[in-house]
């Protein structure tokens, strides 16, 4: 079988074609979740949701990970339709939104964000399955080419943070929209791929993935430290709203993390740790802001914890890929994604539903509880590194 290594690697101008059609296509869809994540809970506040529907709200992406995204993930690798299927996704996920803005009532917002999510968290997998061979094919970086979506994810939340001071909240829901349709422009420019090598047991090695026990831990670690930002994600726009912060203040704090991350992931090529070394830093530092943040911090503060976000997140992130792109065979890298991807739902989805409650009724309290889901992840990766790094790469894996 032919090697990753062995895979002829493009000219400069094809990977430099292929790096921007995708850096594009990242930051259309980051633009995206860059006006979702820090105000989709604000609308649903303004809309008249208790913090307990919110909470139950925000966990449906994660439920939804677990669920039906490995099977689309997996679907679309079997019909060799990466690209196609990030353009349905693309498509159908900005068509659910424009429906969720005209609704209301809390169970009809709850079933329609349900379709929604169904269609939208595989979009990120898909995405980065297709980066990740093009990291293979034309000798690219991911973390040079994940940047571009970080970086749209800044615009995307300052955008949302300023109209938030402009207009009601009730309207925040379209802005989310307009960042949902260029999402489906920016897929019309994306490439085709040739397809890896695939061995004749390539049907049956999904399910052997799961019984890799290194593989396992990789996906486990990484949504622990990954899911602790849960209550992050939930809550902190309406606590610092509560507090006095206005949208556009909102929108610079969630800028400064983001500006952390797009940090990291331009200075990664320089990264000589082991990727199981970066996760395992990534999940002390996650452990060490949460601990902080439930101190409520004032602004100056907040701001410095805040940047922690490029190793609790970023870090965490090249590290995990950096594995997953040494213990995946190439051929399998949407499933392997779509399995991770399943991991940090299933850890995700209990940390969104969990912290309602919690947020409720203790506050700023329920930092604690990230603190320690971070911390156990930290713990398993680094009980298992010196397996990860002697680990006998698969042929087609890329290590």
């Amino acid at each position: 079988m032919q090697s990753a290594r062995q895979i002829p690697i493009a000219s400069p101008a094809a990977s430099r074609r292929f790096a921007l059609r995708l850096g594009l296509f990242y930051g259309a869809a980051f633009l995206l979740s860059g006006t979702h994540l820090p105000f989709f809970p604000v609308w649903l506040r303004a809309i008249g949701l208790d913090a307990s529907w919110i909470g139950i709200i925000i966990a449906v992406p994660a439920v939804t990970r677990f669920t039906v995204l490995p099977a689309i993930t997996a679907l679309a690798e079997r019909r060799h339709a990466l690209r196609g299927a990030m353009r349905l996704t693309a498509a159908a996920t900005a068509t659910g939104f424009a429906l969720l803005g005209t609704q209301y009532l809390p169970w009809l917002v709850f079933l329609i964000y349900v379709v929604t999510c169904c269609c939208w968290t595989p979009l990120v997998p898909l995405t980065d399955a297709y980066a990740l061979r093009g990291v293979l094919s034309f000798g690219l970086n991911y973390g040079r080419l994940r940047l571009w979506g970080s970086v749209a994810f800044i615009i995307g939340t300052l955008l949302c943070g300023g109209l938030a001071d402009l207009i009601p909240p009730q309207q925040l829901i379209w802005i989310i929209v307009g960042a949902g349709f260029l999402g489906v422009t920016g897929s019309l420019g994306l490439q085709s791929l040739k397809q890896p090598p695939r061995t004749p047991e390539a049907r049956s090695e999904g399910g052997r993935l799961l019984r890799d026990v290194d593989f396992v831990c990789i996906i486990l670690s990484a949504a622990l430290v990954q899911g602790s930002h849960a209550a992050y994600y939930a809550f902190s726009a309406i606590d610092w709203q509560a507090r006095g912060f206005g949208g556009l203040t909102i929108g610079w704090l969630w800028t400064l993390g983001v500006i952390a991350e797009i940090v990291v992931f331009a200075l990664s090529p320089r990264f000589t740790l082991a990727p199981a070394n970066l996760v395992v830093i990534g999940a002390v530092a996650a452990t060490l802001r949460w601990v902080l943040t439930a101190q409520e911090p004032h602004a100056i503060g907040l701001a410095a914890v805040q940047i922690s976000h490029g190793f609790t997140f970023g870090l965490t992130l090249v590290g995990t890929m950096g594995l997953l792109v040494r213990h995946v065979p190439a051929h399998m890298a949407a499933r392997g994604q779509g399995y991770y991807a399943a991991s940090t739902g299933i850890v995700g989805s209990a940390a969104s539903a969990m912290s309602g409650p919690v947020y409720a009724h203790f506050g700023q309290g329920v930092y604690y509880v990230m603190a320690g889901m971070a911390a156990l992840g930290g713990a398993l990766i680094w009980l298992t590194r010196a397996r990860l790094r002697h680990h006998p790469h698969s042929t087609a894996s890329g290590g």
